[in-house]
């Protein structure tokens, strides 16, 4: 059924499917406050996903992906609903795409949704010293860059200690220089390794960003595993806080799509996401250390369990 999910995906019927999956996760105990303005002048809004009866919640900031060129907020329903279901809140924003802007306009966008999280989270019942980002694909990309290199959110009065941690899902990492076939991301971020660097999160891992959680299927054949193993390994090379799982043979809509009520037993990403975030919620006591001899490991979605709710 993932691998239909993913067909549809790629032949065109993304508002189908996503539909589909969004149907099946309403719950009555969330609130979700939809269409609010975080970047006037660029017209750009979020949507938040409030668990009931919180206070001093986690928030965690989801950037979809979509090849830095398409992509709403709404079709990620599914993502919120299901972490708010667990007591997470969820801010999801739009921001602006390729080819109307570049690597600026929309780390730009990103940063700034970031700031207003960080700006609202106590008015919300959430935790602004417990702010997570998160990703899919381009996504994480762009989630990765905010975690390490700290000038997208010094411009809006942030720094890398203001995130509690990266969770980035089949992200697009280490991929300089680019291939000449790789022709959009050249496009995108330049022709030259020079100018490339800059998109990169592998470029700014020094040891000053915050703990990181990669996830990737090895079946995904839009983005390869060896890239969230790169930066696992990097960061873990600095600091103790940083691991990749992989999940054989799951694909790369398939990771996602695990979010959701109906996919949920395909793969453990929703169990794995909340036992990062519980660990590293910075007012409560750590639950479940990092293992920092095991930065990278392979984890079975047939043997995980599935997360209800």
């Amino acid at each position: 059924m993932l691998a239909a999910g993913a067909m549809l995906l790629l032949g065109g019927c993304r508002t189908m499917l996503f539909g589909a999956l969004n149907s099946t996760d309403q719950h009555k105990d969330i609130q979700v406050e939809r269409s609010l303005p975080y970047a006037p002048a660029q017209h750009l809004s979020l949507d938040v996903y409030l668990p009931a009866h919180v206070q001093h919640a986690p928030v965690v900031v989801f950037f979809y992906g979509g090849d830095w060129t398409h992509g709403k907020r709404e079709w990620y329903r599914f993502v919120g609903t299901a972490l708010a279901a667990k007591g997470v809140i969820v801010v999801i924003p739009d921001y602006r795409k390729y080819p109307h802007v570049g690597l600026d306009g929309f780390m730009q966008d990103a940063a700034h949704a970031v700031a207003w999280a960080h700006q609202h989270a106590a008015s919300l019942g959430g935790d602004p010293q417990s702010l997570f980002v998160m990703g899919h694909s381009s996504g994480a990309q762009i989630a990765g860059l905010l975690a390490t290199d700290p000038s997208w959110l010094a411009a809006d009065g942030l720094s890398l200690h203001d995130l509690a941690g990266f969770v980035g899902l089949a992200g697009v990492y280490d991929f300089v220089p680019l291939p000449k076939k790789e022709a959009d991301m050249r496009h995108l971020f330049g022709t030259q390794a020079s100018e490339q660097r800059r998109a990169d999160p592998m470029t700014f891992v020094r040891g000053n960003d915050p703990p990181m959680l990669l996830l990737q299927g090895t079946a995904d054949r839009e983005v390869r595993a060896a890239g969230s193993v790169a930066l696992a390994r990097k960061a873990h090379a600095v600091h103790d806080d940083a691991e990749a799982r992989l999940y054989p043979g799951i694909g790369h809509m398939d990771l996602l799509l695990a979010l959701s009520r109906p996919m949920r037993h395909h793969a453990p990403t929703l169990s794995d996401v909340l036992a990062f975030i519980r660990a590293h919620e910075r007012n409560t006591p750590p639950r479940v250390a990092s293992q920092s001899t095991m930065h990278v490991n392979t984890v079975n979605p047939m043997e995980a369990g599935d997360v209800g709710g």
